[in-house]
């Protein structure tokens, strides 16, 4: 692997926010822009792509923490140190992170492999083998959160009925919701150019799981074939952390994509999860696994594909649309 190094610090944070428009989000809305000056960088929430079963912005704030982390993995690679300063001003709630540049930074294989596995990150919503995930790997995914500030509690067999039962619930709550469904409706039957939202390639069909995935397709025939996998050999992980407000959020997404490159870098498949998050009644039912521990911010399932290939991509929106250059 080599570093390829922008030849000024400006071309350096707009390839880092052309890179961050990788990162995942609730419903690939993307809900993040970019001001890129010539030594610094600022991060604002996009209000605009809200949405209404997010009334307090919980995953806005982790979609946009983790567009934030691969930027910082994207100015890694590239040579350059940054520092960042979360929630800069508190004027403007919008602004949630400021990225400034340092000073040279000699990146070593570690940072090389993560800005790797961005380009090759995806969402597989599909099943996943029986082949177990090594213990010293999920270790490693745990190191991965608590390195961003945040936490990982890998949910044992026990407690596995009832994160799939409130998974479920929040599935129903959100399905008899009329707005919650012109909403899914909304962001998954997008236009081709807009660049965004959940494309039938990416969802996948209703099976039987574990824990339900969400149905991002109404049909019962649309959407790709889930494969035969049936996650037996799956982990499921709560990621939570000791504060439920934008900081801590933002926090959480950072971990997000740690954890999800991190996974990535070793060859697993990854697929976060938000719906029982989303629910109050459901949040509090994930939370009680925690044990008090702290405030859970996404489910996460990790595993060994059972089909053979990537999943598809999920589109992206244009870099004109979400970055501003000054």
């Amino acid at each position: 692997m080599t570093t390829l190094i922008p030849s000024s610090r400006t071309e350096a944070l707009a390839e880092a926010a052309r890179v961050a428009r990788l990162a995942p989000s609730v419903f690939n809305t993307q809900p993040w822009r970019w001001q890129v000056g010539s030594d610094a960088m600022d991060l604002c929430g996009d209000r605009a792509r809200q949405l209404e079963a997010d009334p307090a912005g919980r995953m806005l704030a982790i979609s946009c923490g983790a567009a934030l982390h691969h930027a910082r993995v994207a100015l890694a690679a590239s040579g350059h140190r940054a520092a960042v300063e979360r929630l800069p001003d508190a004027d403007q709630p919008d602004l949630l992170a400021r990225i400034r540049i340092t000073g040279p930074y000699e990146p070593d294989l570690a940072d090389l492999a993560l800005r790797e596995a961005i380009d090759r990150r995806r969402t597989d919503r599909r099943g996943y083998a029986d082949r177990q995930v090594p213990d010293v790997v999920v270790a490693r995914l745990r190191a991965a959160v608590e390195e961003q500030g945040a936490w990982l509690h890998v949910v044992p067999d026990e407690q596995l009925p009832m994160l799939a039962a409130a998974t479920a619930r929040a599935g129903e709550l959100e399905l008899a919701d009329p707005d919650y469904r012109a909403e899914l409706i909304r962001w998954t039957n997008r236009p081709q150019w807009s660049g965004d939202g959940i494309p039938p390639a990416t969802a996948v069909r209703s099976t039987p799981r574990r824990v339900p995935v969400r149905e991002f397709s109404l049909g019962p025939e649309d959407g790709t074939d889930p494969g035969p996998g049936d996650d037996r050999g799956a982990v499921y992980a709560i990621l939570y952390g000791d504060r439920d407000d934008t900081l801590g959020w933002l926090r959480a997404g950072e971990a997000l994509s740690a954890v999800l490159l991190a996974a990535t870098a070793v060859g697993l498949s990854a697929a976060p999860a938000s719906a029982p998050i989303e629910v109050t009644a459901t949040r509090e039912l994930v939370r009680g696994l925690l044990s008090g521990l702290g405030h859970p911010f996404l489910i996460l399932r990790f595993g060994f594909g059972a089909v053979t290939g990537a999943a598809p991509a999920a589109p992206r929106r244009d870099p004109s649309e979400v970055i501003e250059e000054q």
